[in-house]
């Protein structure tokens, strides 16, 4: 039974930071690509960061040189840290894993909302 647990989300002003946690069961994420997505209402879900297997990892434009997504194979966790948030950062943030890509390919950041495995969320407010 896989299971994604996030937390560390909360309220912060604009120009501040928090740093994500993903909590994973289940899988391992050494040999799964993990991500990251946010959804606000009315929008679109947003892939926002995904790291694969080997390490390499796409970010969306709309959060490059600002969030940093890494993970912790010895504890199983999946982190992203958010610096310089901005109010269009608020959203319910996901957690997200799916099997490898194929031939050795990465994850478009786009596709993360659609991985198999995705947790029910943690909320950011940015004002």
């Amino acid at each position: 039974h896989v299971q994604l647990v996030e937390s560390g989300g909360g309220s912060v002003q604009a120009g501040g930071s928090l740093t994500l946690s993903c909590a994973v069961s289940g899988v391992t994420v050494s040999a799964y690509s993990m991500g990251w997505f946010r959804q606000s209402p009315g929008k679109e879900r947003e892939g926002v960061a995904v790291i694969d297997t080997d390490g390499r990892i796409m970010y969306a434009n709309s959060v490059k040189g600002r969030f940093t997504i890494s993970k912790d194979a010895a504890k199983n966790i999946v982190y992203l840290q958010m610096k310089n948030l901005k109010p269009e950062d608020t959203a319910m943030y996901h957690c997200a894993a799916d099997r490898p890509a194929p031939y050795g390919g990465l994850w478009n950041v786009n596709l993360v909302p659609e991985f198999d495995y995705r947790g029910p969320g943690t909320q950011v407010t940015v004002s």
